[in-house]
């Protein structure tokens, strides 16, 4: 029998999962600075600005709780040769926590007030329960060509599914993106060979979206509709890459920010109409 905690926990989850979440403001808007509105716009990353929480921790938290507990086969992966660097993200990610986390031996209390026990459940799991960030782990075997997608907390996709990308390498990954180029793949996979411990590295880019749903997975063989009119919505990842100390494997996580296209400033809306980007978020 099903207590009434039990249900009520669940009519909860549902909830979470059907109501819009978005930020108020976009801290950082990368089509009103040169240097990010090229591709990819990379840029040097201060660890201390790694891991944030925004006006929108608490609603995004509940709906990524939500989602892991409800479809939990669809927003995680783990390879087995990803486990260790699995553990080492958890690990990592504990370590550069921002203020607001409480941690009580094995217990550790989010900003929002849940305790999660960093020993109940798998370590990307535990990961994408404390962050706003989903996380990607990509590996590069001895001989291989290109960085391999290995591991994944991912909740909030846009415009992709995790169960298509696992196991696959970066080209194959982004094979639907259109500015995906040749040239694009050699820069991108330089960059992950490249990418240093002690220099972390970050992009943002933007998005028109006429969906407000953060969960919003899309196979490859789907078609891509373009609007009509401009979408109601901007979706802008802030993605930041990192090698990790131990075993190698590379980290690249995924900050989402989900605003009313209304809720943007002024000076943003007014560098829109000279800088404009499309519905799949590319500069025109």
């Amino acid at each position: 029998m099903i207590g009434f905690s039990q249900l009520d926990c669940r009519r909860g989850q549902k909830t979470a999962l059907m109501t819009p979440v978005f930020q108020q403001t976009l801290p950082y808007a990368p089509w009103m600075h040169p240097a990010t509105r090229r591709m990819p716009g990379v840029q040097p990353l201060d660890l201390c600005d790694w891991i944030t929480c925004d006006d929108a921790y608490g609603g995004q938290m509940a709906l990524r709780d939500a989602l892991i507990g409800q479809r939990r086969d669809e927003v995680f992966a783990c390879l087995p040769e990803a486990e260790d660097a699995a553990l080492e993200t958890l690990a990592y990610i504990l370590a550069h926590l921002p203020q607001g986390f409480t941690r009580r031996g094995q217990k550790l209390t989010r900003p929002d007030g849940v305790e999660i026990d960093l020993e109940a459940d798998h370590p990307l799991i535990i990961a994408g329960r404390l962050v706003q960030q989903d996380i990607a782990l990509l590996m590069k075997e001895q001989g291989e060509v290109e960085h391999r997608l290995v591991g994944a907390i991912l909740c909030f996709p846009a415009s992709w599914t995790l169960a298509e990308k696992i196991g696959r390498p970066l080209a194959a990954i982004h094979t639907p993106v259109k500015p995906y180029t040749g040239e694009m793949a050699t820069r991108v996979q330089r960059l992950f060979d490249m990418v240093r411990e002690d220099r972390p590295l970050w992009r943002q880019n933007a998005l028109l979206y006429g969906s407000p749903d953060l969960f919003h997975p899309r196979s490859e063989v789907q078609p891509r509709v373009k609007a009509e009119i401009r979408p109601d919505y901007l979706r802008s990842e802030r993605q930041c890459i990192l090698r990790l100390p131990q075993t190698g494997a590379v980290i690249f996580s995924i900050h989402t920010y989900l605003l009313r296209f209304a809720d943007l400033s002024a000076d943003q809306v007014a560098a829109l109409e000279q800088h404009p980007i499309d519905y799949a978020g590319r500069n025109l």
